[in-house]
């Protein structure tokens, strides 16, 4: 196996997940971390700041005309509808030797990547069990759980290697995965039922550890993604929505969802790569999607209500 480095990290997206991890980066790499802004985002960071569980980030920032060497690692941590400007934004970044990494929601993204940069070498992920918060200038969290990752076909390569050796160091938790595909089924499944829910209810995480009702509704909406993954090879059962219940009791009672967040906000949600994705996978294999066919519509109501 080929022996390799990663020393310098570009990262595109600072929202509460691109925020907390980008610390743990940063005080590693210093200016070898480098994320990537446009001028009037980049103005806004150094005038308001970034702190992160209290202490102020004064991050490497670079604009994506600036002129720089390619990075060894590449991670993207926008929303899904930001995805395809990223992609555009990061291409100095990018070299033949350089590893990219998606943190997004959703079960797409490493394929929309792949097919912008079908030559690069992609590692899929998930961000399981972080419970970071974002207010306007402001990320706290009291767990940033682990990264969940692997090759496409599970094989352990230098790059896996590579990565490991930089989380580690990072002191960020992290997993390889031995069957990455049914693995992000789960976080999808996971992001399906808690996060549309929670966002439709205006729910912390504390709710669903205390109304049990508030769970059964949240896990109904799992179900579907659990038949859904049967049909594509990834092999959800009851077991794997089971087991999301020890890990939603170990998180912060007040902490949020992404999709809460965004709601809170006024920002728009990721209901189309979620509810959505549910849906039109449905039709596609003939699958009943009832619940997340009318939690698409109800979202869509509350972002039109609140001007999204």
């Amino acid at each position: 196996m080929r022996l390799k480095k990663i020393e310098k990290v570009s990262m595109i997206g600072l929202g509460a997940v691109g925020a907390a991890y980008g610390s743990k980066w940063h005080d590693l790499l210093g200016d070898s971390f480098q994320v990537v802004a446009n001028e009037a985002r980049i103005r806004k960071f150094e005038k308001d700041g970034v702190k992160v569980n209290g202490r102020e980030y004064r991050f490497n920032y670079i604009t994506p005309e600036t002129e720089t060497t390619p990075a060894d690692l590449v991670i993207f941590a926008v929303k899904n509808a930001d995805l395809a400007q990223a992609m555009e934004d990061m291409k100095q970044h990018i070299g033949p030797d350089t590893i990219l990494l998606s943190l997004l929601n959703g079960i797409s993204s490493e394929d929309e990547i792949r097919a912008v940069y079908p030559k690069q070498h992609i590692l899929y992920s998930v961000c399981i069990q972080i419970d970071a918060v974002r207010n306007g200038n402001e990320t706290n969290f009291s767990t940033l759980g682990w990264i969940e990752y692997g090759e496409k076909n599970n094989a352990i390569t230098a790059e896996v290697r590579a990565l490991e050796e930089l989380l580690d160091k990072a002191g960020i938790g992290y997993k390889i995965s031995e069957n990455i595909l049914h693995t992000m089924w789960w976080k999808f499944m996971v992001n399906v039922g808690i996060n549309q829910t929670s966002s439709v209810l205006r729910a912390p995480y504390g709710v669903f550890q205390s109304v049990s009702s508030a769970m059964e509704w949240s896990e109904a909406t799992m179900r579907e993604v659990v038949i859904l993954s049967q049909k594509v090879g990834a092999d959800l059962t009851e077991d794997d929505v089971i087991s999301f219940r020890p890990v939603l009791h170990s998180m912060s009672p007040n902490g949020k969802t992404s999709m809460l967040q965004d709601m809170e906000a006024g920002r728009k949600t990721e209901v189309e790569y979620l509810a959505g994705k549910v849906c039109e996978l449905g039709e596609k294999y003939g699958v009943p999607t009832p619940i997340n066919d009318q939690l698409f519509k109800i979202i869509r109501i509350m972002e039109e209500m609140e001007g999204n």
